[in-house]
């Protein structure tokens, strides 16, 4: 046994040499040695790689995956030798003053690797590595929990009532109480050990690499913490690893195709791809307008603090059926989240329930659905605070909790800002009975009764839709594909489906959302001069212009998503117009038509049902382009937009 100890050693001292590791050792000796601090212990983490410790010795390598404890026992002999033989540090005495942590980089791809929590019997005595996956739901106050500690022998004669005879190390899955505590005694002179206090070492390092609603692969030692009656089954970590989802690289073939037969014009593409979108919920042809919105937000989803957010606001009278286009459209992303009523929606503070008494923060809906999509319903069903915070929130981005010290045993109170990094989508049942209300006179031509809502929350969602039908024949098709879906709900009813089935939706929007655009400068004038020009024109003398400054974002925002889901990497100025139509429909719902004056459904005037209709479309779209332009000549003085006469 000694014989396989020290070829193991010699295992250990390869390859730290041929990992590097060796170098960063002789590199973290070195700044304890030139520290001017006392250390009673000296703490090094060590990555290693499992499959090549295991191809240089199996038995070393089975000691890691299994054995962690002993394994670090190994290492640390070899450090302690190392840093005497090649006097690294001055200052070191005993080689129990050495702390190894080890790191492994991954655990080999097995299923008994993989920790289930809710495997039972939950296996927290073999004391070895796992490996486990998911989301942050809820994080504690970051507590610190002693690594290290230096006693004494309180008998003044006692040898051991100097040096570093004792030192007390915390081990993985060690309680604080197993390291630090007042009943050690001395094993010369039986007399109790004191702590000397200016050695304990303190560290918190991984929590503070976590971020509440991220997506992690960890790697640990399970164990059970026993705090009174109560036994909490939990994981120390020793590795942590952010998850990022990679995209596709390709598409469907069938999208391939589609794309090249409407390679001639920026605009056929992506209205196909509306017409078509969600044809196993409601019929090809109808809501076209609302499921290109959809299809824009489903794509401008990352998680980046200052991405070009998208969220909307759909006005219906038949909340069933928009209800079930938003929970199948936001399924199609990994983190699409349908809020339930019953829970909170933002980040809230409680209790924690293991038993400490201190806060813990729950993720709540909108940071489980970090990077995607927050579905939260009927706006309607809210109560005015709940609203309030909502703006508050689609304003800054950002949601503050305060947490009380008294309340939850810590010193001092805490605010805590969290980052929000999600996409809202929401609608407002206006033919619901229990919300009937008298209609105002005053309305000007275009304009709904939005009345319901406070008219701040309004301006703060990018898009506002009318899922109006374009013609009234649309409504058979769509009743005949209701009926149809409840005697037979696994019924194929269009050829289309088919053809697009929703795994393809789900791989076109992941491929689609990752591509990088940028903007031409003809796009930019384009935007600018219309956001100009409507700024003069939608203003009245007392509350000055009606479109809020977040109006420029959201012409970005809609661009650049219409110029990815045509799957091209720069932004023309005909991504810039279907922006411009669906905004200024927004704009014509809540303050009326301007003297832009566009048509109702601007961005589908009518039926797409063949290649003529597309044709049709694309000459009528040309049309509200040279609109646009005089539009901005005669309200947007000083800006220059390229014309086709020009």
């Amino acid at each position: 046994m000694q014989d396989e100890i020290q070829k193991m050693k010699e295992i250990v001292l390869i390859y730290l040499d041929r990992s590097g590791g060796l170098q960063k050792f002789v590199h973290d000796c070195k700044k304890y040695n030139d520290s001017k601090q006392s250390y009673a212990v000296y703490r090094f983490v060590i990555s290693i790689n499992p499959s090549d410790i295991a191809e240089l010795d199996a038995t070393l390598g089975n000691y890691i995956l299994h054995n962690p404890i002993k394994a670090a026992e190994i290492f640390q002999s070899v450090c302690f030798v190392a840093i005497k033989t090649l006097s690294l540090i001055e200052q070191l005495q005993a080689e129990a003053q050495i702390s190894i942590l080890l790191k492994p980089t991954h655990l080999p791809p097995l299923p008994s690797y993989v920790l289930s929590i809710s495997a039972f019997p939950f296996n927290y005595t073999s004391h070895r590595f796992y490996m486990s996956e998911g989301i942050v739901i809820a994080m504690g106050i970051v507590t610190k929990y002693t690594q290290g500690a230096r006693f004494l022998c309180t008998e003044e004669t006692c040898p051991f009532s100097e040096g570093f005879r004792y030192i007390r190390v915390h081990l993985p899955g060690a309680t604080e109480s197993a390291t630090v505590r007042n009943d050690f005694v001395c094993s010369l002179c039986s007399s109790p050990l004191q702590e000397d206090m200016k050695f304990r070492v303190l560290g918190d390092e991984l929590a503070n690499r976590m971020t509440i609603g991220d997506h992690y692969k960890i790697i640990g030692i399970p164990t059970c913490v026993q705090n009174g009656p109560q036994a909490t089954a939990c994981i120390e970590v020793s590795s942590v690893q952010l998850c990022k989802p990679n995209g596709p690289s390709f598409i469907g073939e069938n999208f391939k195709y589609l794309l090249s037969l409407t390679s001639d014009s920026c605009w056929r593409f992506t209205a196909i791809l509306a017409n078509i979108f969600a044809s196993q919920v409601v019929p090809p042809g109808t809501y076209n307008t609302l499921k290109l919105a959809l299809l824009l937000s489903l794509v401008q989803t990352c998680e980046k603090e200052s991405a070009d957010y998208l969220d909307l606001l759909v006005v219906t009278s038949d909340a069933l059926v928009i209800d079930r286009l938003l929970n199948y459209s936001m399924c199609l992303l990994s983190r699409g989240i349908r809020h339930p009523s019953s829970s909170d929606i933002f980040p809230s503070v409680s209790k924690d329930k293991h038993g400490t008494g201190r806060a813990s923060i729950q993720a709540c809906s909108v940071l489980l659905a970090k990077g995607g999509i927050c579905y939260i319903g009927d706006l309607c069903t809210y109560k005015k605070d709940k609203l309030e915070l909502l703006q508050s929130v689609l304003e800054s981005r950002t949601t503050t909790l305060f947490i009380p010290g008294k309340k939850y045993g810590e010193e001092a109170d805490q605010q805590v800002t969290i980052s929000v990094q999600t996409n809202f989508w929401s609608y407002v049942d206006v033919g619901s009975s229990s919300k009937k209300h008298m209609p105002k006179d005053s309305f000007l031509i275009g304009q709904m009764d939005l009345s319901l809502l406070p008219p701040n929350l309004l301006d703060v969602f990018g898009l506002l839709i009318y899922d109006e039908f374009p013609s009234c024949r649309l409504s058979f098709p769509l009743v005949h594909h209701v009926l149809k879906k409840a005697t037979n709900p696994e019924a194929t009813l269009y050829r289309v489906s088919q053809q697009f089935r929703t795994q393809d939706y789900e791989e076109f929007i992941l491929f689609a959302k990752n591509l990088h655009v940028e903007m031409s400068s003809e796009a930019e004038n384009l935007i600018q001069g219309y956001y100009l020009a409507s700024r003069r024109v939608r203003r009245d003398s007392m509350h000055g212009s009606n479109l809020s400054a977040s109006a420029l974002k959201i012409l970005i925002s809609l661009s650049k998503a219409h110029t990815k889901l045509s799957l091209r990497k720069k932004v023309l100025e005909e991504d810039a117009l279907i922006a411009i139509l669906l905004l200024e429909s927004s704009l014509t719902l809540k303050h009326g038509k301007s003297a832009l004056c566009i048509e109702p459904n601007a961005v589908f005037p009518f039926d797409l049902s063949n290649e003529n209709s597309l044709q049709q479309r694309d000459i009528y779209l040309r049309k509200c382009h040279h609109q646009l332009l005089k539009f901005i000549s005669a309200y947007g003085p000083g800006i220059h937009v390229n014309t086709n006469e020009e």
